[in-house]
């Protein structure tokens, strides 16, 4: 009897446990819909933000002729390259639902 109670551990009991886990360490690795939208949600502040910058230096340099921040510039290619890299991969994750 203790022979197949082994034999059923090892046999069955060993790979559920395993593919239990493997499975488990599968979808953690994977982002959630809540996790998606959080990270929309920030991209979109984080443009939001952008835009007021530059409003803000604007203003200050308008107000005082010696501010000379490294923004000062508007839209500059180099600025917005890593927004623009977000809204291509997210206008293709659009097109691939």
């Amino acid at each position: 009897m203790e022979g197949f109670v082994a034999i059923v551990a090892i046999f069955l009991g060993l790979p559920w446990i395993i593919f239990h886990y493997i499975t488990k360490w599968k979808t953690a690795a994977t982002l959630t819909n809540d996790d998606e939208t959080l990270l929309e949600e920030l991209y979109q502040l984080a443009k939001r933000l952008d835009e007021r910058m530059d409003t803000v230096e604007r203003l200050v340099a308008a107000d005082n002729p010696e501010f000379k921040p490294a923004r000062i510039e508007l839209d500059r290619a180099i600025d917005k390259e890593p927004l623009s890299e977000f809204d291509r991969l997210l206008a293709s994750k659009g097109n691939a639902r």
